[in-house]
């Protein structure tokens, strides 16, 4: 891993720390999260979405564990350290916090983000965290493009030869 992905990873106490460097400078966090697994043009557009959305993002990304529990047996494709490196390396994310819980709540409470971004494929009153952001103050916004890419549609595609 570079040391510059490596600086962009951040822990659980990190995440408080960066909300009080990013209120301190008046600026907006924008909290975005998944798997990221077999890294495609719609997890690009998503971020890049989110983004735009505020002026610091946070990408929170499911270890192995959390996907397995969430996508079943088989995933991740891609181990959580190389997925975390992947994200940690693109230049609309500033920092990247690894998560073992199925949904994003105990980040959004450590965190306290001012948006929550999610893709296309929900809707503002659809996201599971919805509550827990509003709670802090915070909102949800949808972004990037409509979904038409899907790690689950790549994986079957390449099963089936194609």
């Amino acid at each position: 891993m570079t040391d510059r992905s490596a600086a962009r990873i951040v822990d659980r106490a990190g995440l408080v720390a960066l909300r009080q460097q990013t209120r301190a400078a008046g600026q907006t966090i924008v909290l975005a999260n998944g798997a990221f697994d077999l890294f495609h043009v719609g997890h690009l557009r998503y971020l890049e979405g989110a983004a735009a959305a505020g002026d610091l993002l946070l990408v929170a990304v499911n270890s192995d564990a959390s996907v397995r529990g969430l996508k079943g047996p088989g995933r991740p494709v891609v181990p959580q350290a190389e997925r975390l490196e992947l994200v940690a390396g693109l230049r609309c994310v500033d920092a990247v916090h690894l998560f073992d819980e199925p949904d994003a709540v105990a980040v959004i409470e450590a965190l306290q983000p001012d948006v929550h971004a999610k893709g296309t494929d929900y809707t503002a009153e659809g996201v599971p965290e919805a509550t827990a952001v509003r709670f802090h103050g915070g909102r949800v916004a949808i972004v990037g493009d409509a979904k038409q890419h899907s790690t689950t549609d790549l994986l079957q595609r390449l099963q089936r030869g194609g």
